[in-house]
């Protein structure tokens, strides 16, 4: 028997693997090509011969595959689902939220315990003491594999026994992530078009990316409240700024989609007479469209 098993050593799988050798566990592993085992061998992993010898070897198995349907397709293996019996399945991959009830359901009925995961970071930013992860599932499930967990990640944050809960969390901050990067790319438009170096931008959005993330974190309190009462940005100041941003890239011929966006949102915010309230006041409009949506 060995402490841990990682299945799936692509370079995220590899990294895993990698660290918790560095931490003095022994482990098993197991990957359709056995050659990008090697490394890992030499220095002391076990390399099984099946997915079903792999998650017998050890009480807990991470798997960290491309997606859900991949890790369907391992568990379904021959011998995986008697060897599932009485282990923890953690899965590291990506997928929605339906993909982890549907895996969850799959490893209970094999007699196994589920955790789903979802991992923020690349492949080499794991192992830092801010790296994320975040986690769900049943709370003693959790407890089971925390030690191991932390060893992927300083900032593994459990989310509770909705075993979707993670998935959704997932979404949610690449949800930011992409909507951050869109602006990003809009920036770098109106930079190139008017002669300003890409590379100053790109190093003053990291100068000023603190800030912003203390001040977007103060706005997730501010609707987690429902108190909308202005404290640090009235949504009134916004509607202009957008709109500027919105007319510059017009006059400049470049695309504007995303500006426009915002300015609808904005727009429709000052319709309601939502102008004096903080600028976290804009999720009503958001809701409200949810609203009117589900009426329908």
């Amino acid at each position: 028997m060995t402490n841990v098993t990682v299945i799936g050593l692509g370079p995220m799988g590899h990294a895993l693997a990698d660290l918790l050798l560095k931490a003095g566990q022994t482990v098993t592993v197991w990957n359709r090509s056995a050659d990008k085992a090697s490394a890992l061998v030499e220095r002391g992993a076990t390399m099984a011969s099946s997915p079903a010898a792999a998650i017998a070897a050890s009480p807990i198995t991470i798997v960290c595959v491309l997606d859900y349907a991949g890790a369907e397709a391992i568990l379904a293996s021959e011998g995986a689902s008697s060897a599932m019996k009485d282990r923890l399945i953690v899965n590291l991959g990506t997928g929605s939220p339906s993909d982890a009830r549907h895996l969850e359901s799959l490893v209970h009925q094999h007699g196994g315990r589920y955790l789903d995961g979802a991992i923020q970071a690349a492949p080499s930013q794991m192992g830092q003491d801010d790296t994320p992860l975040f986690v769900s599932g049943r709370r003693p499930h959790f407890d089971e594999a925390q030690s191991v967990l932390r060893v992927f990640a300083g900032n593994v944050e459990f989310l509770g026994e909705e075993i979707d809960a993670a998935a959704y969390m997932d979404l949610a901050t690449l949800s930011y992530v992409y909507g951050a990067y869109a602006g990003f790319i809009h920036g770098a438009n109106i930079a190139g078009a008017t002669g300003i170096d890409v590379a100053t931008y790109g190093r003053l959005v990291n100068s000023i990316s603190p800030s912003f993330g203390a001040f977007f974190q103060h706005e997730g309190n501010v609707i987690a409240s429902g108190d909308f009462r202005v404290t640090e940005s009235p949504l009134r100041i916004s509607i202009p700024a957008v709109r500027r941003i919105l007319q510059a890239s017009q006059q400049l011929g470049i695309d504007t989609q995303v500006p426009a966006l915002v300015d609808g949102w904005l727009q429709r915010a000052d319709d309601a007479g939502l102008a004096n309230e903080e600028l976290a006041a804009l999720i009503k409009v958001v809701r409200q469209r949810q609203s009117i949506s589900a009426a329908a």
